[in-house]
C-alpha cells in the first residue's frame, strides 16, 4: 500500500529526471557549439536559467514534504539526496552556460590548433559520459553504476594535467584559443566533479552509506 508521501516523492523524482535530461541537452549544446564554432548562446542560456528555476521547485517540493509528512529517516535521507542533486544538476547548466559565453567572447575551436580540438573534443566525450551516467544511476538508484563515475574522474584528471603540459609545450604566450581552451577545460573538470557529486547521492539515498568517489 502506498503511502501519502509516495506520490510526493515519485513527483521530486519525475522533476529531477526531467532536470538531468535538461542539463545533458544544454551541455551537449555549449560544446557542440564551442567545437564546431556554432552560435547558440540564447539558447543555452535560456535552458541554464530553467534549470536554476527547476531547481528551487524541486527543492521547495521537498522542504513541502518535510513539512507536511515529518518523514522518517529513509525518507528524509531521499529527500536531502533529491535537494542536492537538484543543484547538481543547476551547476550543470551554469557551467555549460560559461562555456557559451567564452564562446560569445572570444570564437570557438575551428581555428585552434589541432591538438587543441583532440584534447577538448576527447575530454567532452568523455565528460558527457559521466553526465548521461549520473543520470542513469539516478534513475535507476544503481549504486554500482554510480560507483564507476569514480574511475571515469580520474581518467578526467588525467586529461587536465595532461592538457596543462601540452599547453605549456605547444601553445603561444598569448592567443585567444589558448585563453578559451584553459576555461572549457577547467568548467569540464568541474562538471566531472558534480557528476561524482550525483554519485555519491545516488549511493547514499538507496543505502544510506556516505562515500566519497573522487
Amino acid at each position: 500500500m502506498k503511502r501519502l508521501i509516495d506520490q510526493g516523492l515519485e513527483q521530486l523524482a519525475n522533476m529531477l529526471f526531467r532536470m538531468g535530461e535538461l542539463a545533458y541537452k544544454t551541455i551537449s549544446l555549449s560544446l557542440k557549439n564551442y567545437i564546431e564554432s556554432a552560435d547558440g548562446y540564447a539558447q543555452v542560456r535560456e535552458q541554464s536559467d530553467l534549470l536554476v528555476v527547476m531547481s528551487e521547485e524541486a527543492e521547495d517540493k521537498a522542504s513541502e514534504l518535510i513539512a507536511r509528512f515529518q518523514p522518517m529517516a529513509s525518507d528524509l535521507r531521499i529527500l536531502k539526496s533529491y535537494m542536492k542533486i537538484a543543484y547538481d544538476f543547476a551547476r550543470y547548466g551554469r557551467y555549460a552556460y560559461d562555456i557559451s559565453q567564452i564562446y560569445e567572447r572570444l570564437g570557438g575551436l575551428t581555428t585552434c590548433e589541432d591538438w587543441l580540438k583532440e584534447v577538448i573534443g576527447e575530454m567532452s566525450g568523455t565528460v558527457l559520459m559521466m553526465v548521461r551516467t549520473s543520470l542513469d544511476s539516478l534513475k535507476s538508484h544503481d549504486t554500482e553504476l554510480a560507483k564507476t563515475l569514480s574511475d571515469i574522474e580520474k581518467q578526467v584528471d588525467v586529461m587536465y594535467v595532461r592538457y596543462l603540459d601540452m599547453l605549456i609545450e605547444k601553445a603561444p604566450a598569448t592567443n585567444k584559443c589558448t585563453i578559451s581552451s584553459v576555461l572549457v577545460i577547467r568548467y569540464l573538470e568541474r562538471i566531472a566533479d558534480h557528476a561524482t557529486y550525483i554519485g555519491e547521492s545516488v549511493v547514499y539515498l538507496a543505502t544510506g552509506e556516505k562515500i566519497t568517489l573522487r
